[in-house]
C-alpha cells in the first residue's frame, strides 16, 4: 500500500534493543536528508507512574494483571488515530514520556514517569517513525499494524532480552534487581498475549543470538557483546531481497532458510543499512512520485 505520508514502526518487548535500531534509523535519515516526524511508544501508556503505584496500593491484584504490555494501560485509540492521520494528512498529535535518562526534560522540569504536554508533529515531514511496545499490535478493538507502511520488529532471545532489561533498568533507572525480575514475570501473560504475535506480521525481524552462556538471565552478568553474538534476519517476502549482493556485502553472513540471512553481531548495524536504507528510499519515492 502506499500512502502520501508513509509509517514506518520499529516494535519491541521493553528491553529488547529497538532504541538500537532507532539510532540506526536516525543516522539514515540525517545522512539521506529525511525529515521523520519521530514518536516513542512510550508516549502511549494510559498512566503515570506514581498513578500506577498508587492503583497497586490500592488494588494489589491489579499488579500481575496492568502492564506496560497491556491494552488496558495504553491509548491505543489515540495512537490508531495518530497512524490514521498522519497517513492521510501528515499531522497528529504526540507527547513524550520522563525516563530518567531524560536529563534535558527533567532539568526543564519534568518528573521521572510523567508526561509533557500533547503538541503537534513539525509541519513538513516525510514519514513518521514510531518506536515502542505495539507497532504491529492486532486485537479485536485495534488494528495498528494495518497502518504502517514497514513494521521491523526487534526480538533478542528471551533470555538475553531479560538480560539487556534488567542491565539497562538497574544502571539507567534506578531500579532493583529483584524489582526489575517481578516485573519480568509479572508481565508474562501479557507479552505472550500482545507482544509475541507481533513478530508474526512484521516485514522484517532482527533476532539478536548469543553465543556465550545465558542459561540463568537472572543472575549479575554483563551483556553479550555484538561479537558474541549472531543476528537472525528473518523477512516477510524474500522474493523482494537481493541476498547474493548482501551476503557479498556483509563479511560472514550466510542463509540458514530461503527467508532468512544471518550475520555476525558486529555487522549488524552494516545489515540495517543495507537493508533499510533501499526501502525508505522506496517508500519516499512512491510519495513523491503520486
Amino acid at each position: 500500500m502506499s500512502r502520501e505520508y508513509p509509517i514506518i514502526a520499529v516494535t519491541g518487548s521493553s528491553g529488547a534493543g529497538t532504541t538500537t535500531v532507532r539510532r540506526s534509523f536516525e543516522r539514515m535519515f540525517q545522512r539521506e536528508d529525511v525529515h521523520a516526524a519521530m514518536v516513542d511508544g512510550d508516549a502511549f501508556h494510559r498512566y503515570t507512574r506514581s498513578e500506577l503505584h498508587r492503583m497497586f496500593r490500592e488494588e494489589p491484584e491489579r499488579k500481575d494483571q496492568l502492564s506496560h504490555f497491556a491494552v488496558e494501560a495504553n491509548l491505543l485509540d489515540r495512537l490508531e488515530g495518530l497512524f490514521i492521520e498522519y497517513g492521510e494528512h501528515g499531522t497528529g498529535q504526540f507527547r513524550h514520556y520522563i525516563h530518567a535518562e531524560d536529563k534535558q526534560k527533567i532539568e526543564a522540569g519534568y518528573q521521572v514517569g510523567t508526561f509533557t504536554e500533547w503538541q503537534s508533529l513539525p509541519c513538513g515531514t516525510d514519514l513518521l517513525f514510531y518506536e515502542g511496545l505495539h507497532g504491529g499490535l492486532v486485537t479485536p478493538e485495534f488494528d495498528i499494524a494495518r497502518h504502517v507502511d514497514l513494521l521491523i520488529g526487534v526480538a533478542p532471545t528471551m533470555n538475553l532480552e531479560w538480560i539487556q532489561k534488567i542491565d539497562r533498568d538497574t544502571k539507567m533507572r534506578g531500579y532493583s534487581q529483584e524489582a526489575v525480575i517481578d516485573t519480568i514475570l509479572g508481565r508474562m501473560d501479557d507479552y505472550v498475549r500482545y507482544i509475541q504475535p507481533q513478530f508474526s506480521r512484521t516485514h522484517i525481524n532482527f533476532q539478536r543470538v548469543p553465543t556465550v552462556d545465558t542459561s540463568n538471565p537472572f543472575e549479575v552478568q554483563d551483556i553479550p557483546t555484538d561479537s558474541e553474538s549472531f543476528v537472525v534476519i528473518r523477512f516477510r517476502d524474500p522474493s523482494t531481497v537481493d541476498f547474493p549482493w548482501l551476503l557479498a556485502m556483509i563479511q560472514g553472513a550466510f542463509m540458514s532458510r530461503p527467508h532468512t540471512l544471518v550475520v555476525p553481531g558486529s555487522r549488524m548495524s552494516l545489515a540495517m543499512e543495507l537493508i533499510l536504507a533501499p526501502l525508505v528510499r522506496h517508500l519516499l519515492a512512491q510519495r513523491r512520485f503520486r
